[in-house]
């Protein structure tokens, strides 16, 4: 992971500074000088203020593609949990790739966050979701930073973009923020959503049959290599080249990803999803994500589906990461919301 120095980040344009913010994808954070509470039905409220409302639509990750596949776990995740998942025997799932932010009409170049989402129909009708995005960090310790990020990030009626000089207090006031958004600077999007390895960003806990608790992060790394867009490509890529390529590829030969899983040791972070755990950490392959068809997200199975990441099947549980539990009920209060037709 490559991030700047503190200096040269705040050296930057505006103009990237605001791509960053999108990157925090759908949830919120905190104020590292103040832990303000905020309520989700607030968050929610600050997303409609900043991006619009789009009846009907998520009110973050708007712009996304559905997709199909199965899961196939390995013994080795088998030993540090007792989840379905890693039973050996495909698993079936329905995915969702998406760009952060509520802007629906993004370019699909943005310097922004994808997304992953998956929920995995194990047997019995139990369900695992799995939400990631391709940044190795978040962009907030606590649910007020990403709202905070939100309002600065607002555009001011007179410009149409955000005012500098708010980005700039914003970021000066929540460092929690600095390493998501450095990221997003020093690494350009991926080509295509093939071509991104995708985080789980918390850390969570793996329950084997024994009862005992394991923290563990993963990463799923994509068979068909990692690959930025190039400075040439960010300029000429067509508005919408994501979902097409992902579509297309499909239809070749079944795209795939490997789950990579990072076992923590004592003194690493685990309920800090804006500090990395050190790469040297014991990791192995827990399982192969195989994505075999995608559709546009109109009408498809995806569309429908509130992908919280909070609902688990046994064998796996959450920690106490304030972003993580917080998710939960701002997926929800969002949720309901595009059920009844806001």
């Amino acid at each position: 992971m490559k991030l700047p120095s503190a200096t040269s980040f705040k050296q930057r344009t505006p103009q990237l500074l605001f791509a960053a913010l999108l990157a925090a994808g759908a949830a919120p954070s905190f104020a590292a000088d103040a832990v303000a509470e905020v309520r989700a039905d607030q968050v929610v409220d600050t997303l409609e203020s900043t991006f619009g409302v789009h009846a009907g639509q998520r009110r973050n990750h708007i712009k996304g593609t559905c997709a199909a596949g199965e899961f196939v776990g390995t013994p080795a995740a088998a030993t540090l949990s007792s989840s379905a998942l890693f039973s050996g025997k495909a698993v079936p799932v329905v995915a969702r790739f998406s760009l952060a932010g509520g802007n629906p009409n993004l370019p699909d170049a943005a310097r922004n966050a994808r997304g992953m989402a998956l929920e995995l129909r194990l047997p019995g009708g139990a369900l695992q979701h799995i939400t990631m995005l391709n940044t190795p960090v978040f962009g907030a310790a606590h649910p007020d930073t990403f709202n905070a990020m939100l309002v600065a990030s607002k555009p001011d009626p007179a410009t149409g973009k955000p005012n500098p000089d708010k980005l700039k207090d914003f970021f000066a006031s929540h460092p929690d923020a600095m390493s998501q958004a450095a990221f997003l600077q020093e690494n350009g999007p991926p080509a295509q959503y093939y071509n991104s390895a995708f985080y789980s960003v918390h850390t969570f806990k793996f329950i084997d049959a024994k009862k005992a608790e394991h923290m563990v992060r993963w990463r799923f790394v994509p068979h068909d290599g990692e690959q930025q867009l190039s400075a040439a490509a960010l300029k000429t890529a067509p508005h919408d080249f994501l979902e097409a390529g992902l579509i297309a590829r499909a239809a070749k030969a079944p795209v795939q990803w490997d789950m990579i899983v990072y076992e923590g040791e004592p003194g690493d972070p685990v309920d800090n999803a804006t500090l990395a755990w050190p790469e040297a950490r014991r990791h192995f392959k827990a399982g192969t994500l195989t994505i075999a068809q995608a559709t546009p997200q109109a009408g498809a199975e995806c569309e429908k589906i509130n992908f919280d990441p909070l609902v688990m099947a046994d064998g796996i549980a959450p920690t106490s990461d304030p972003i993580l539990l917080f998710r939960s009920p701002a997926y929800a209060f969002s949720f309901a919301k595009r059920l009844s037709g806001q």
